[in-house]
C-alpha cells in the first residue's frame, strides 16, 4: 500500500514539475488572435529591412530575458520606486537594443486582439521571425506565457554568463537552466549575425594566444587597447556574413577567429571541439539543433495559467 502511495506522490510531484512548460503550446492563441503570427512577421521584417542589426538585438532580448528568472518578458520592464530592472544590468547597460521595436510589435498586435497576447510570447515569436528573416531556421514557437509583475538588475547580473565565461563556468550555466552541452554550442551559434562592443573583446585580441594574429591586427585598429577610448565601438561577431544566419561563425572558431573569450572556448582543446567541428562542417545539423535549443530555452520557468499578467504595455506593469 505503502508503495503505490510513495508511486502517486512521485507522479503528482513529476506533473507539477512539468506543468508550466506543459501549458506552452503552439496553437495557444490560434482562436484568440488569429492574426498573431502575421502581425509580428510583418512588423520585424519591416524594422529588420530598416536596420539589419535589429534582428540580432531581437534575438538577443529573448536569451537575455529567458536566462533571468524565465521567459517571463522582465527584461522589458522600466524602473520603477519599487524595483530596479534588467535594462541597466551589466550585459545590458549600453548594449541591450530593440525595446522601441517591441513597443512598436506589441501595439500592432494589441490593435488586432487587445489584452491578449502577452510580451513575453512576444520575444518569443519575435526571436523566430528575425532568425528566419535572416535566412536562419523556422519552428513551431510554443506560447501561453504570462508577464512577470517585477524584474531584478541583480538576477540579470548573476544570470546571463559574461563574455569573459570560460567554457565549464558556460556549461554549468546552461545545464542550471536545463541545457545541454549541445544546447549551449547550438545556441551560441546566434553569434553569427550581430555585433559587440570593444569593452567586450578588447582583453581577447590584446592579450590572448589562441586567435588568429591577422584577425587580431583588423579588431584592434577599431578598438584601441586604453581603457576609456573607442569603448563602444563595434565589430561583427562574424567576421564573414554578420547580417546572415548561417554556420561561418563555427567556421571562424576552427581557425581562430572567435571575437569573445567566451566564444572562442568552445573550441580551445575543450569538450565541445568536435560539436564545433560538426557544425562548421554541416550548416543543416546545426540549424537544426538551434531550433530545438530554442524551443527548449524558450521552456525555461514560464509563467502561465493565473500567475503573472498579460501587459498592455511591455515597459510597466498593468
Amino acid at each position: 500500500m505503502a508503495f503505490f502511495k510513495n508511486a502517486i506522490c512521485l507522479a503528482i510531484l513529476v506533473i507539477l514539475i512539468g506543468n508550466s512548460s506543459a501549458q506552452l503550446s503552439t496553437g495557444f492563441y490560434s482562436t484568440s488572435c488569429p492574426n498573431l503570427f502575421s502581425t509580428v512577421k510583418s512588423a520585424v521584417q519591416s524594422a529588420i529591412s530598416k536596420e539589419a542589426r535589429m534582428g540580432a538585438s531581437l534575438l538577443r532580448l529573448f536569451f537575455h530575458d529567458c536566462f533571468v528568472n524565465g521567459c517571463d518578458g522582465s527584461i522589458l520592464l522600466d524602473d520603477t520606486s519599487s524595483f530596479t530592472g534588467e535594462k541597466n544590468a551589466n550585459p545590458n547597460r549600453n548594449s541591450a537594443t530593440g525595446f522601441d521595436v517591441v513597443d512598436n510589435i506589441k501595439s500592432a498586435v494589441e490593435n488586432v486582439c487587445p489584452g491578449v497576447v502577452s510580451c513575453a510570447d512576444i520575444l518569443a515569436i519575435t526571436a523566430r521571425d528575425s532568425v528566419v528573416t535572416l535566412g536562419g531556421p523556422t519552428w513551431n514557437v510554443k506560447l501561453g506565457r504570462r508577464d512577470s509583475r517585477t524584474a531584478s538588475q541583480a538576477a540579470a547580473n548573476n544570470g546571463i554568463p559574461p563574455p569573459t565565461s570560460n567554457l565549464n563556468a558556460l556549461i554549468s550555466r546552461f545545464s542550471a537552466l536545463g541545457l545541454s552541452s549541445r544546447d549551449l554550442v547550438a545556441l551560441s551559434g546566434s553569434h553569427t549575425i550581430g555585433q559587440a562592443r570593444c569593452t567586450s573583446f578588447r582583453a581577447r585580441i590584446y592579450n590572448e594566444t589562441n586567435l588568429d594574429s591577422s584577425f587580431a591586427r583588423l579588431r584592434q585598429r577599431n578598438c584601441p587597447r586604453a581603457s576609456g577610448s573607442g569603448d563602444n565601438n563595434l565589430a561583427p561577431l562574424d567576421l564573414q556574413t554578420p547580417t546572415n544566419f548561417d554556420n561561418d561563425y563555427f567556421k571562424n572558431l576552427v581557425t581562430q577567429r572567435g571575437l569573445l573569450h567566451s566564444d572562442q572556448q568552445l573550441f580551445s582543446g575543450g569538450s565541445t571541439n568536435s560539436i564545433v567541428s560538426t557544425y562548421a562542417n554541416n550548416p543543416n545539423n546545426f540549424q537544426s539543433d538551434f531550433a530545438s535549443a530554442m524551443i527548449k530555452m524558450g521552456d525555461i520557468s514560464p509563467l502561465t495559467g493565473s500567475n503573472g499578467e498579460i501587459r498592455k504595455n511591455c515597459r510597466r506593469i498593468n
